[in-house]
């Protein structure tokens, strides 16, 4: 497949990345409202609730749908065609696997919106996750679930350490002074919250899986001591991240024109 037929992959990818800072918009946001006592915690199917209930639900319902999709194919994308070249190595496949897990966490999201908007509730992620755990059971679905978690948690705080997403972002200097503090904040909060949720199952203090949500994690910040403060705080990265998210919609480079299928060595 020439680079030219891979045109669609740059217009979808932007829209998914802009769709995903949506999200995290009103999950930082009420993360901030909830420390200073005026609202709830929120996950990313809780926000998604929030945007059906506008009345500019329907709308945003399929604009939403068509995003979350968008951004699932475009993970599977960067997954199978290794369009940021991570190769077959340990560690790249570990980063590729990721990627295409990200991508079905995504599409579930997008079935699930879709799911609600037609009045039915949405499900997918939960029948997904119970029908695995009769597969190899509940204790080693949290624990699979956990290690996950905790993986890319670590990998989060990582990329933002060695500021490793910088180079998949083409803005000028001017523009990186400021985007630099922003992903910084946004992947160090994102990768928090993943490490929470990966205690939490790991520990078993959420009845299972389907429960270790964003939401989760961050009234299990809320609960601990001075939390109102580090909610503060982690709120305000998760909005780091979503302005990260309209950066990477902006200036993310979409690496599709020579990616093609990779030779297992």
């Amino acid at each position: 497949m020439g680079g030219q037929k891979r045109a669609w992959a740059k217009p979808m990818a932007r829209a998914g990345y802009a769709v995903r800072g949506l999200i995290y918009t009103v999950i930082g946001g009420f993360a901030v409202l909830a420390a200073v006592g005026t609202g709830e915690t929120m996950g990313s199917k809780d926000a998604l609730r929030v945007f059906l209930s506008t009345a500019a639900g329907n709308w945003l319902a399929f604009l939403l749908v068509i995003g979350l999709g968008f951004y699932a194919l475009w993970r599977l994308v960067q997954a199978v065609l290794d369009t940021d070249n991570h190769g077959w190595d340990a560690k790249g496949t570990l980063i590729r696997t990721g990627l295409f897990g990200s991508g079905i966490a995504y599409a579930m999201l997008a079935s699930y919106t879709f799911s609600l908007s037609l009045g039915t509730g949405g499900g997918g992620g939960e029948e997904w996750s119970q029908t695995l755990a009769t597969f190899v059971g509940e204790r080693w679905t949290a624990a699979l679930f956990a290690i996950a978690l905790a993986a890319v948690g670590a990998a989060h705080l990582l990329k933002a350490y060695r500021e490793k997403y910088a180079r998949h972002l083409k803005a000028d200097q001017k523009t990186m002074r400021i985007l630099h503090p922003l992903a910084k904040a946004g992947l160090s909060a994102r990768g928090l919250v993943f490490l929470v949720l990966a205690f939490l199952l790991g520990t078993r203090s959420v009845g299972d899986q389907d429960q270790a949500s964003s939401r989760a994690a961050l009234d299990f910040i809320q609960a601990l001591p001075f939390g109102w403060l580090l909610l503060t705080a982690v709120g305000a990265g998760l909005l780091a991240f979503s302005a990260y998210s309209y950066a990477e919609a902006l200036y993310r480079e979409i690496n599709v024109e020579d990616a093609t299928l990779p030779t297992v060595p």
